[in-house]
């Protein structure tokens, strides 16, 4: 980074990265500044509804392998739930209720087409790699031992299933791969999405091919973050060294209060208006899923 020397012949200081920095950075380096550099850090927007729900079924899935194997229930992962829902972000209470009920209808049918008996390798397991310019690191829902291979396995909530192209396409699930490769020495190409609304599985088994233009892209983000941050050191304006990138992404923005242009992107959203569309007849089936379930 700028503002540091390098004595000749000593080794480049990596620059230290998780998938979140470099998908911050590509987004809005404004956003970059804000979350990474600005000290203080500017104050941050209210809590999401749909983000309450994806910490509550990653936490709830995470214990729910922690438990021993005779808990390992359906009725436990729903309890697990309830234990850690936040009503944070949702219109009211009555809404945070119909979607605590829905969750825990995902949870019942996922955890029921699980094998309790075969143990992850790990549950939200911190992983590291390097390149020639990074020190990758990353955090994994789970990792499933299948065959002789390491398989990544992330947790999903968001509105739509997911999609093969996602899985190929994401720089988190490369960057955990290495992390797999590097830090337990074993053999690992394939990633998943696991989208618990749909019950879908998109995957994909990457090369080395794939990883190497990953690596690339990761290289390229961190020295354009290199550039910027020596720039902002040898004075030039903040605003210009790390200009915003208005757009629709400004409306869940966590310093949008802080960025005129984000503001001027368009109107603040509901906090709970990133949920998927709520149908009474399905809401009906998940609540008698969910009590059906009750009592097994």
């Amino acid at each position: 980074m700028g503002g540091q020397l390098e004595m000749p012949g000593m080794p480049r200081r990596l620059f230290p990265a998780t998938p979140s920095k470099l998908a911050t950075f590509t987004d809005c380096p404004r956003r970059y500044r804000h979350a990474y550099l600005d000290r203080p850090t500017p104050p941050k927007g209210p809590a999401w509804a749909h983000n309450s729900v994806g910490s509550a079924v990653h936490a709830a899935l995470r214990s729910w392998w922690e438990l021993p194997l005779r808990e390992r229930t359906a009725a436990s992962a729903r309890q697990l739930l309830y234990g850690v829902w936040s009503p944070a972000g949702f219109r009211d209470a009555d809404q945070a209720q119909r979607w605590r009920s829905r969750a825990a209808g995902w949870l019942t049918d996922y955890v029921t087409g699980l094998d309790p008996a075969e143990e992850p390798v790990g549950t939200e397991r911190q992983v590291a790699a390097t390149t020639e310019r990074l020190a990758l690191s990353g955090r994994i829902d789970r990792i499933d031992l299948r065959g002789d291979e390491l398989v990544v396995v992330d947790y999903k909530t968001g509105r739509r299933p997911s999609t093969e192209d996602e899985a190929r396409g994401s720089a988190a699930l490369a960057t955990y791969v290495l992390g797999v490769r590097r830090t337990l020495r074993r053999a690992c190409s394939r990633v998943e999405l696991h989208h618990l609304p749909s019950g879908t599985v998109a995957a994909f088994e990457h090369t080395d091919r794939s990883l190497a233009n990953h690596v690339r892209r990761a290289e390229d983000t961190a020295t354009d973050i290199e550039r910027a941050s020596e720039a902002l050191q040898a004075g030039e304006d903040a605003d210009a060294a790390f200009p915003a990138v208005p757009g629709r992404q400004c409306g869940w923005c966590d310093f949008r209060s802080s960025c005129a242009p984000g503001r001027a992107a368009g109107p603040q959203p509901e906090t709970w208006s990133f949920l998927a569309e709520e149908e009474p007849a399905t809401l009906a089936s998940e609540q008698s899923i969910t009590g059906r379930s009750l009592m097994t």
